[in-house]
């Protein structure tokens, strides 16, 4: 092949080097319900809950230690190959489901134990006892169910019921087994309503029952009676929780997110919960003996609630939780890096602290003015801003006054967020004399954190005073900017320059304080969006024709220009040194390229797209977020652990797909095929005839052999021994007419001798015994105790073919240090034996000869290297 040829071909090869997947941020729970148990050891409960491939495990503490954290993160499970679709837990394990593959986790995060054998996907898992049951759409243990009468879905463990399990159907009846024999034992009639939920009530033999019409339902299984049922206006009921530590109160979930409480000896409805997660409530469980709530919810979020209200009220104690809907706009917030911004679908501005999940912050939803909110007949949801599509934060006057400005989706005024308080801010900017169809589409704050430029969608380019939220002047003649939208703005570090880009293909370049236009570049497509580097004066542009232009505003000319994605370029973010511009697009890939050589030097797929990228102003982490996920993903930056060679890659480049941090599985459940097997390496039993190589056997094995008599007068008892335990009352026989005892049967390998495996496979066999066994064996190979004079050659042979060999070096010089030891005076009357150790005594010579020249070599390098001047 020609030598271009080559060259190209070992570069497209190279995978990406420059990031690799840390870790994710955000992401807390989905619609499984979780899983509490609580540790008698450590006097806490631990809270399960499923995060798609993999689960995370809580600290919820106690109520009466009243710490400042009740929900701390304890460790993340190893992530599995399927969505985890159920999790459950008893005193020691976690177990989880994944599609047909039951799993037991062990301390949280050590897989322990696998269970196969479900030909559906695993819904329902009750651990009971020793024993696990576990139920699918299917099949149930080892009873079948005819889907059309009796489709199950629920199950629970009724409390001092022994082996005995009730069952919940779709269709509305109720069963009683007894799992150890696998009998039905009751069946009630139901409801005329599905089962959706069955949870043990405080007393015996009484079980809470959720159907899909609303209904609560109390029952007495012993009795068949029920004892009284409620309805809940919310449609199915998808949890049940008793409380334990007085008030006979039950607690049940709805699809909508509300909770209601309904008191027991009343019968009647104490308080609701509305809106206590924006999603279905997945799970709810009351912690023993303590008023404290803890619910999941597929909005990611998990919630304690504390009952400390007059009438019996709940409200928020602490909680833990991330976007309920994906991330739209991320930016690290600070010169730390410690702490990344997030705008998200769901209306939210929230904070993730890349140290530690206790420093994260929820700044909330956006509303809108006190006046419109006073407004009669507006329901929950109207009173919300809608999403957040572009932000700008600045920490210079944090502490003053509102850092953060954000712009909505389809709204023409932007509103300010406070950072320290993590609230909305007092302002909502808007122009004097707004047009009716303007929408803020860009903004950002200066460097000094005093001023903030906004662009809206009718091309107009506003200033605004971040303290008093007064409006101080518009930029361009007739109050408009661009013809078009403005698509992006930035200004430089001494508030010196504006930039702006339009719709109408061009980039003008602005005096801050006159407002006046002083130079315009026209582009060759219609910009998407910009992005600025303070302290190199580098200007990034992303086109609408997927290319990148980046542009010196101090010469204010283009620079440097990109091709290579193909689709549209959704985010990009400068290194903190200006090198390297990282950008990320809807073809699924995060391209590295470097400014100074106009190269692109990295580049991989992901699988979701990315819609959002963020390096980190020490340059350590770079964040994503994707399509339809709810997390922030971390990729540690390789180039500050070690050196990393960039070189450039060609057009053509297929980049790899890269798994995203925190959802890769466990490489321990992957299954491995044949041909794998057979391309899989495998190391030579001897690398070269040049070397040695050890056994790889424990020192306890060979080292102490010289010194068993030592060992032995050390290990003396001193106590007489003592009568062996009592034989078993039924001993084991022989079926037959004449009782006959059987005798344990040993193995053929262990009933034949070593001397009568000496020549067929000696090594291998003295590899098993221990140090007593081996001097046994070596003792009896003489005459005198059972063996022949031939033997003593034999091993002899056998210890000159090791050294030969190379094989098992250490071995054979402890085993050849204890047969001279026990044969010596033997050997030494054999002409032939001592002819066989005088050529074994040579090549021992000679071998250490040549490992003496090489240690010596070794040792002269390594002298060198620490006295040396370098």
């Amino acid at each position: 092949l020609p030598s271009g040829t080559s060259v190209l071909l070992i570069v497209s090869s190279r995978t990406h080097s420059l990031f690799s997947g840390f870790r994710v941020l955000g992401l807390y729970s989905n619609h499984v319900p979780h899983a509490l148990r609580y540790h008698k050891k450590h006097r806490e409960f631990y809270l399960v809950t499923a995060v798609g491939k993999c689960f995370h495990a809580y600290n919820v503490c106690s109520y009466w230690l009243m710490r400042r954290d009740v929900i701390r993160c304890g460790c993340l499970g190893n992530s599995l190959s399927d969505d985890i679709t159920c999790v459950t837990a008893d005193r020691m394990l976690v177990f989880t489901a994944a599609g047909r593959l039951i799993s037991a986790f062990a301390r949280n995060k050590e897989v322990v134990m696998r269970y196969h054998g479900h030909k559906q996907e695993v819904h329902l898992l009750l651990p009971l006892g020793d024993q696990l049951i576990s139920a699918d759409s299917d099949i149930y243990l080892r009873l079948q169910f005819d889907l059309n009468t009796f489709e199950v879905s629920a199950m629970m463990h009724p409390s001092t019921y022994l082996n005995k399990v009730l069952l919940g159907s779709s269709q509305g009846a109720l069963q009683l087994w007894n799992i150890k024999t696998s009998k039905l034992l009751f069946t009630f009639p139901g409801w005329s309503s599905g089962v959706t939920v069955l949870q043990q009530s405080p007393a015996v033999d009484v079980v809470g029952i959720g159907t899909a019409a609303g209904r609560i339902i109390i029952h007495n299984i012993r009795m068949d009676e029920t004892l009284m049922s409620f309805t809940q206006d919310w449609g199915p009921v998808n949890s049940l929780a008793f409380r334990t530590d007085g008030p006979p109160i039950v607690a049940s979930g709805s699809p909508q997110g509300h909770i209601a409480f309904w008191d027991l000896e009343r019968r009647q409805l104490v308080t609701q919960q509305r809106h206590a997660h924006s999603t279905a409530v997945a799970g709810a469980t009351f912690l023993h003996g303590e008023p404290l709530l803890v619910t999941n919810g597929a909005d990611n979020a998990i919630k304690v609630w504390i009952f400390d209200q007059e009438g019996g009220g709940a409200r928020l104690l602490r909680s833990r939780q991330g976007h309920s809907a994906p991330p739209t706009t991320i930016h690290h917030h600070g010169s730390d890096g410690k702490n990344i911004l997030s705008a998200g679908q769901d209306g939210t501005l929230q904070s993730f602290s890349i140290v530690h999940e206790r420093f994260n912050k929820n700044l909330g939803h956006g509303e809108f003015r006190k006046e419109q909110k006073k407004k009669k007949g507006l329901l929950y949801e109207e009173l919300r801003l809608p999403s957040i599509t572009a932000f700008s934060s600045a920490d210079a006057r944090q502490s003053d006054w509102d850092g953060i400005v954000a712009c909505h989706r389809g709204r023409p005024a932007a509103t300010t967020w406070n950072y320290q308080r993590c609230t909305m801010g007092i302002h909502h900017l808007q122009p004097p004399s707004p047009c009716r169809d303007a929408i803020a589409m860009a903004v950002d704050i200066t460097s000094c954190g005093n001023f903030v430029v906004i662009g809206s969608s009718t091309g107009r380019l506003d200033v605004y005073n971040l303290q008093s939220g007064q409006h101080r002047g518009c930029y361009g003649d007739d109050d408009k900017a661009h013809s078009g939208s403005v698509r992006g703005v930035a200004t430089d570090t001494l508030n010196q320059l504006t930039t702006s880009v339009g719709s109408d293909w061009l980039l003008k370049f602005w005096r801050f304080k006159t407002r006046k236009q002083e130079e315009q570049l026209e582009l060759n497509a219609a910009p998407a969006s910009l992005m600025l580097h303070r302290d190199s004066g580098m200007l990034a542009l992303a086109l609408d024709d997927f290319t990148l232009l980046v542009v010196d505003i101090e010469t204010r000319r283009v620079v440097r220009k990109f091709a290579g994605h193909h689709g549209n370029i959704n985010d990009m973010t400068f290194s903190p040194d200006g090198r390297w511009l990282v950008t990320a697009a809807m073809d699924c890939t995060i391209r590295t390229w470097d400014i100074p050589s106009g190269c692109l030097v990295d580049c991989f797929l992901v699988s979701m797209a990315p819609v959002g990228v963020s390096m980190s102003p020490t340059g350590d982490f770079l964040a994503t977020a994707h399509v339809d996920s709810l997390g922030i993903y971390l990729w540690t930056n390789k180039s500050l652990c070690g050196p990393v060679g960039l070189r450039p890659l060609p057009a053509d480049y297929l980049p790899t797909v890269e798994t995203l941090p925190g959802v890769k599985a466990d490489e321990s459940e992957k299954e491995v095929t044949s041909e794998e097997a057979e391309d899989a390496y495998r190391s030579a039993d001897q690398l070269g005839a040049e070397l040695v190589t050890l056994s790889l056997q424990p020192e306890s094995r060979w080292k102490s052999l010289l010194h068993l008599d030592d060992i032995k007068k050390r290990n003396k008892p001193v106590a007489p021994p003592a009568a062996p335990a009592a034989a078993p009352f039924f001993l084991p026989t022989l079926p037959g007419l004449t009782p006959r005892f059987t005798l344990p049967t040993a193995s053929e390998e262990e009933t034949q001798p070593f001397v009568s495996l000496l020549v067929d496979r000696p090594v291998s066999l003295l590899k098993d015994c221990g140090p007593a066994a081996l001097s046994v064996e070596l003792t009896c190979l003489t005459s005198e105790e059972g063996g022949a004079s031939h033997l003593l050659l034999a091993f002899i042979l056998m210890i000159d073919s090791m050294l030969a060999s190379g094989r098992d070096f250490e071995l054979a010089h402890a085993y050849l240090a204890l047969f001279l030891k026990v044969h010596l005076r033997s050997l030494s009357q054999d002409a032939v034996a001592m002819a066989a150790l005088l050529r074994l005594s040579s090549r021992l010579e000679a071998r250490w000869a040549e490992l003496r020249t090489s240690f010596d070599q070794s040792l002269c390098l390594i002298s060198y290297t620490k006295s040396a001047l370098l």
